[in-house]
């Protein structure tokens, strides 16, 4: 199942990538607490929610992509694979972030997530202005 949102920010590219590019920050996650980076594999500490490991599939400065999956987190996760791409536009940047998951029961948490994920960055990038 696909969790897809295309949302337009009226920031710069480069200021949201400088947010979403640096895998270790997660500030703009609701929830987590900590993340430590081994390598290509970010740990993630979400108090009362369980720990979580995901893989950095693609990091791109250049392109300002980031793919990761999700390889490890407790509950019924099968699969996650997940894509964060910025976009430059005349008023700011879009941000694409598709993310597939199964089981399906999951998609409404994923979505729920990323939509959180939206309000904390549109909060980061407003300190910024």
């Amino acid at each position: 199942m696909a969790v897809e949102i295309d949302h337009q920010f009226f920031a710069s590219a480069d200021s949201l990538w400088a947010i979403l590019g640096t895998p270790d920050r997660v500030d703009w996650v609701p929830g987590v607490e900590h993340c430590d980076l081994e390598g290509d594999v970010r740990s993630l500490t979400l108090p009362g929610a369980g720990d979580i490991k995901e893989q950095i599939l693609l990091h791109s400065d250049e392109c300002r992509t980031l793919e990761y999956s999700c390889i490890e987190a407790p509950g019924p996760l099968q699969s996650h694979r997940a894509r964060i791409e910025v976009i430059p536009t005349s008023t700011g940047c879009r941000l694409l972030w598709q993310t597939e998951v199964t089981p399906v029961e999951l998609e409404t948490f994923i979505r729920t997530s990323m939509e959180g994920c939206l309000v904390r960055l549109e909060e980061l990038l407003a300190t910024q202005r």
